[in-house]
C-alpha cells in the first residue's frame, strides 16, 4: 500500500458538516483527525510532505531553501510547525482576525459560507524569503489566497501551496499565485 493509499484510507466523511447545504447539494467534510490519532500514519503524512518539499519544492527556489513555513488556522498547525522543524525553516502561523498580538497585516477572503479576514505579525516574513504554505483543505481556494496576500504583503515569495486534501471540483488553485501540490483529490 502506498503512503498516500495509507493516508487517504483514515479519513474519514461526513455529511452536512458543518452546516446542511441544502436539498440537492449537500457538502461532505472529509475529517483528517483519524490520522492524528495514529502516530505511524501522522509520520507518513508528515515525510511525504517533507520529502515533497526536499525533492519539489525546492526546485523552485534559485537558492534551493525554504525559509518559512506558513500554517493556516487552524488545521496548518497541526503540520507546519513540524514541516519547519525538520526542513530548518521558521514557522509563521495565520490567524483569524484578533488572535494574534502585536501589529499585523491583514487580507480579506471569501469562503465557502461568507467572508472573513486573516492576520500575520507585521515582520514575521522578511522581503525576499521562500515561503511554502500549508493547510489540511484547499476548497474554493480563499483562505489559501488571502494566506498568499500576506506573505507577497511583507515582501516574501510563495514556493508552493501544499494541502493534505483538494476539492478539484471548487477549482480553488486557479486563484493562487503559485503551484499547489495536494495529496489527496477529490472531485466530489
Amino acid at each position: 500500500m502506498s503512503d498516500i493509499d495509507i493516508i487517504k484510507s483514515y479519513l474519514t466523511s461526513h455529511p452536512d458538516f458543518p452546516k446542511k447545504a441544502g436539498l440537492i447539494l449537500g457538502i461532505v467534510f472529509l475529517d483528517i483527525f483519524p490520522i492524528l490519532r495514529n502516530p505511524v500514519v501522522f509520520e507518513t503524512l508528515i515525510t511525504h510532505l517533507v520529502h515533497h518539499i526536499t525533492s519539489h519544492t525546492l526546485a523552485l527556489s534559485p537558492i534551493k531553501k525554504v525559509d518559512v513555513i506558513v500554517g493556516l488556522d487552524a488545521r496548518g498547525f497541526l503540520f507546519g510547525p513540524i514541516v519547519a522543524l525538520r526542513l530548518g525553516a521558521a514557522f509563521v502561523p495565520v490567524r483569524k482576525v484578533g488572535k494574534l498580538p502585536g501589529e499585523c497585516v491583514s487580507a480579506t477572503y471569501i469562503k465557502e459560507y461568507g467572508t472573513d479576514v486573516f492576520e500575520m505579525q507585521a515582520g514575521a516574513i522578511q522581503p525576499n524569503q521562500n515561503v511554502v504554505i500549508i493547510d489540511d483543505l484547499m476548497a474554493t481556494g480563499g483562505s489559501a489566497k488571502a494566506a498568499g496576500e500576506l506573505v507577497a504583503k511583507q515582501g516574501g515569495k510563495t514556493l508552493e501551496y501544499l494541502f493534505v486534501i483538494e476539492l478539484l471540483f471548487l477549482k480553488g488553485a486557479e486563484k493562487l499565485d503559485a503551484p499547489v501540490y495536494s495529496i489527496i483529490q477529490s472531485d466530489d
